[in-house]
């Protein structure tokens, strides 16, 4: 008999690294890696220098919480910000500037919009997200989650970025599973440009066609001496 695939908490954990890494990894041009290991927490904090925010609600409800040391914040901002071309004079040079936190906020919503996406093809049910929420943090904080899980779970995951500086993810959600009862083929992303490559390439040959259809024509006309 067919043993059914299942998806738990850790697989959807999982998910959310890779989106969190990618996504990271590509707006600021630098590697940014996450710990093997996963570290199950009682709930979730905001925690110093810097903490964001976002719940989710849908298919399964949960919460994901950023917490930034101000190094790891700082050079996040300025490598996204050098990465798009801003001179270095114009950077911020303090982890509270609201500019910092603007952009964490975007990069945050990138992340995880990345993350329920992923979630909408390999897991075939749908979440959505509120927008993120930051704040400069002095001490720790308890955050209370207003989404209704019924059995919630926790789990902590450490990040560095290339210059070795560190920040924490933490994933609150329902306890939940997957379980895969048919196969089923997962839709795969195109990037944009291999989209307009392709379209010309289209265009380039119907245009050929064209050409070569028009030539024949000709060619028939001529025989006929028409």
């Amino acid at each position: 008999m067919k043993k059914n695939k299942v998806v738990t908490t850790e697989d959807i954990l999982l998910k959310l690294c890779q989106s969190v890494s990618s996504v990271l990894t590509s707006a600021t041009d630098s590697e940014v890696r996450y710990s093997a290991m996963v570290q199950k927490i009682s709930k979730t904090t905001l925690k110093p220098d810097f903490g964001c925010f976002v719940l989710f609600d849908g298919g399964f409800s949960g919460l994901v919480v950023i917490n930034f040391t101000s190094q790891a914040a700082l050079e996040l901002y300025s490598r996204y910000m050098r990465n798009m071309g801003m001179p270095e004079d114009e950077l911020a040079i303090h982890h509270n500037a609201d500019e910092v936190g603007d952009i964490l906020g975007e990069l945050m919503n990138q992340l995880v919009g990345d993350f329920t996406n992923k979630i909408r093809k390999e897991l075939q049910t749908n979440i959505t997200q509120n927008q993120p929420k930051m704040m400069t943090v002095n001490k720790n904080v308890v955050l209370s989650i207003d989404t209704n899980l019924e059995r919630p779970q926790a789990r902590r995951v450490t990040f560095s970025t290339e210059k070795n500086n560190i920040f924490y993810l933490e994933l609150a959600m329902d306890k939940t599973e997957f379980i895969q009862l048919e196969e089923f083929e997962i839709e795969t992303d195109q990037c944009p440009d291999k989209i307009i490559e392709q379209a010309k390439e289209k265009a380039e040959k119907s245009k050929n066609n064209n050409s070569g259809n028009e030539a024949a024509a000709q060619d028939l006309l001529d025989e006929l001496g028409i």
